[in-house]
């Protein structure tokens, strides 16, 4: 994605685009990133049954889960394939397509894909992890800027859509500032750290590993963890399409599984989980291991607790926390309408919970 100082958001925006938008955007999106992508199939050619996986090189139980082959090995009879999105936005637009069955996605696209009158069909069925230290708000050290107040009439970028956008809007909140106080520009990870590099940008609102290199010649100003104490907390979950939920539970029931064993192995075997996350992200292990101690990994007991996910018939608080968001989303003009808590209640898939994660 070239930068462009012209993409500053506006005071407000003309509105979500409309579905058929963004269904043709999904289908030309979703073929590049099938034709392109980095993936790992399991099963024998002659398997009848598959499982499209959309996933973040980002330090998770979840990217251990694809270099360890556990799905794999879990479901011998699928092809399984893991293609790798850079942001929330892009994911919506794939379920959209009907190009994904399984997917992480930041709280903040959920919220938004679930908005409106055409919510994606899609359901939240997982707690991957929750935002702490490995998303953050850094300035360039040259620009001087300590504090997100110093950031009125600078140039901020973000990608827009992610739980980076959503907590950079809620850090200008707090300061005192509102979105067309500073310049925001959308940029994905890799095009923030290159317009970083050239001075193009004073600030960034972006996520790990990325985040690392912009904070050896940056200063961080908050992070998501600071936010989240805040009242406003960030977390990637895991959906599922709602095609998937209907005709295959017992495939969920086990990949729910599958992410469960990711999470207890950060836990039990960090050295193990940070050489996958090494081979993942192409880093040393040092850094690997540095960077999987700034997120924040439940137990799988803990994601099907009242304090998160919930069971069936009981959701947890993660229903009002989405609801939080959407409501933020929609006052920030982000968004035309938040999502009603009843709506965002339907959209949790908690069938199976919490069996599915023992």
């Amino acid at each position: 994605m070239a930068f462009s100082a012209s993409r500053a958001l506006p005071s407000r925006p003309a509105g979500r685009p409309t579905r058929r938008a963004l269904l043709v955007a999904a289908l030309g999106a979703a073929s590049a990133a099938v034709a392109g992508c980095s993936s790992d199939e399991g099963g024998s050619s002659g398997t009848s049954k598959r499982l499209r996986i959309g996933y973040f090189a980002f330090p998770s139980g979840d990217l251990l889960v694809k270099n360890q082959k556990l799905l794999e090995k879990a479901l011998p009879d699928h092809k399984i394939t893991w293609i790798k999105f850079d942001s929330g936005s892009s994911v919506n637009q794939a379920f959209i397509g009907g190009s994904l069955d399984i997917a992480a996605l930041g709280s903040s696209p959920f919220a938004r894909g679930i908005a409106g009158s055409s919510p994606i069909p899609y359901k939240v069925a997982f707690v991957l992890d929750v935002a702490g230290e490995n998303e953050a708000l850094v300035a360039r050290k040259a620009t001087g800027i300590t504090e997100v107040a110093g950031l009125k009439g600078k140039t901020v970028a973000t990608p827009f859509a992610s739980t980076s956008h959503y907590s950079l809007l809620a850090a200008l909140e707090a300061a005192g500032l509102g979105p067309s106080d500073v310049k925001l520009i959308d940029l994905q990870p890799q095009p923030i750290l290159a317009a970083w590099q050239r001075g193009d940008i004073d600030a960034a609102y972006v996520w790990l590993p990325t985040l690392d290199e912009l904070r050896e010649t940056g200063t961080q100003l908050v992070s998501s963890k600071e936010i989240g104490g805040r009242g406003k907390p960030t977390l990637d979950l895991a959906v599922v399409s709602d095609a998937l939920a209907a005709k295959d539970p017992k495939t969920i029931e086990t990949w729910r599984r599958v992410e469960a064993e990711g999470l207890r192995r950060i836990k039990s075997d960090p050295e193990g989980s940070a050489k996958a996350i090494a081979n993942e992200l192409g880093i040393s292990l040092a850094d690997a291991k540095a960077q999987l101690t700034q997120g924040v990994f439940l137990s799988p007991a803990q994601v099907a607790s009242p304090d998160w996910l919930g069971t069936e018939g009981k959701p947890g608080k993660l229903a009002a926390y989405l609801t939080d968001t959407g409501e933020f989303l929609a006052d920030q003009k982000q968004i035309d309408a938040a999502p009603s808590p009843e709506a965002v209640r339907k959209a949790l898939y908690l069938k199976g919970l919490p069996d599915g994660v023992e």
